[in-house]
């Protein structure tokens, strides 16, 4: 992997994409990978969306001796059940909102309108991140994660919710995270009073053609 531009500016390492078209402190979009990815992996959504935003993919901070990059490590037990490491996802969880907004102030960012798009690992941390701190974040697109409530702040459900809109898919085939972790996320953000849109689609773990012009449109 070509590393010449990547930056060393915030806590995590990054790429960016600058606004196509000039405003003053353009709304950004903060991409998250999944596990065993790096930043390079939704960046090549980049080219495709809005020409308006600033965006930023980040490499998260666990270099995995196999391949890629994790923002927390998962442990498997003899009967196949998958732990997460909720230590470090919390971890992963504060560095990343910490990236955020020390980007906002690097890039001069319009803090008001802030997208977070994630995929796997990486839309599991954008939920905890907009239901912990919702007044930071204005729009979540999470496709195929689920909602772990292990990584939210305490008092999370007192929040004012009603600002955030929540783009959330699945592939009706996933291997790697069930669909039926995914479908209790709809009633989940309804009970919060928050504004989704959910989307299956048939597909395993990624992301198909329609599913990215679907969550581009809602954008």
């Amino acid at each position: 992997m070509d590393t010449a531009n990547v930056y060393k500016k915030l806590p995590l390492e990054y790429i960016i994409r600058e606004p196509m078209i000039r405003t003053k402190r353009p709304p950004a979009i903060f991409m998250i990978h999944g596990f065993g990815s790096n930043e390079e992996d939704l960046f090549s959504f980049a080219e495709a969306l809005p020409p308006e935003y600033f965006i930023i993919s980040f490499r998260a901070p666990l270099h995995l001796s196999s391949f890629g990059y994790a923002w927390y490590m998962i442990h498997f037990e003899e009967d196949g059940t998958k732990i997460s490491d909720n230590v470090q996802a919390l971890s992963s969880r504060d560095l990343i909102l910490q990236s955020i907004e020390e980007a906002c102030s690097l890039y001069d960012l319009d803090t008001k309108n802030i997208t977070l798009l994630g995929f796997s690992q990486g839309a599991i941390l954008s939920m905890a991140i907009a239901l912990s701190y919702p007044k930071k974040i204005r729009n979540v697109i999470a496709l195929s994660g689920y909602l772990n409530k292990e990584i939210l702040k305490e008092g999370y459900e007192k929040e004012n919710h009603s600002a955030t809109r929540f783009y959330v898919s699945h592939g009706a085939s996933d291997q790697v995270i069930g669909i039926d972790l995914a479908r209790k996320t709809p009633t989940f953000l309804k009970t919060l009073g928050i504004d989704y849109k959910y989307e299956e689609f048939p597909v395993g773990h990624g992301i198909c053609p329609q599913n990215f012009y679907s969550f581009r449109d809602w954008l």
